[in-house]
């Protein structure tokens, strides 16, 4: 995997830094003030959260393999909520990172994955590793 300490893969890092605190500290919060109004959402976002935070880590080290599979589960993670997230208010009463497809996000959550995934590949036929 190529460098991520500078350029594109820093930034890449950072961004998914930025979701992994923002996911978790949402989940966190809301597991602890208001955990009956939404305990299938919120566990969500706690789950999320675990995710950005694993795929943080692989990213820096560049751990590639963990990256693949992290960045995989989180874009079905995106997929799979989205849909629910349409089709099913009653399970989603409240927001997670992932609903309707990271709308609330402007769909950073559902574009990031698809980038992760486009710089693991992008890397490997570089000849990085």
């Amino acid at each position: 995997m190529s460098d991520t300490s500078h350029g594109f893969g820093r930034a890449l890092v950072a961004i998914y830094a930025v979701f992994a605190v923002a996911a978790s500290a949402r989940s966190i919060f809301q597991l602890t003030s208001k955990a009956g109004d939404a305990p299938f959402a919120y566990s969500l976002s706690a789950f999320a959260g675990i995710v950005y935070v694993v795929a943080t880590v692989a990213l820096a080290r560049s751990m590639r393999t963990l990256a693949l599979v992290t960045i995989s589960i989180e874009l079905v993670g995106v997929l799979v909520t989205g849909v629910l997230s349409l089709a099913d208010d009653a399970l989603f009463p409240d927001q997670t990172v992932w609903s309707s497809f990271g709308a609330g996000y402007v769909y950073v959550p559902l574009a990031l994955p698809l980038v992760g995934m486009w710089w693991l590949r992008r890397t490997a036929s570089s000849g990085h590793d």
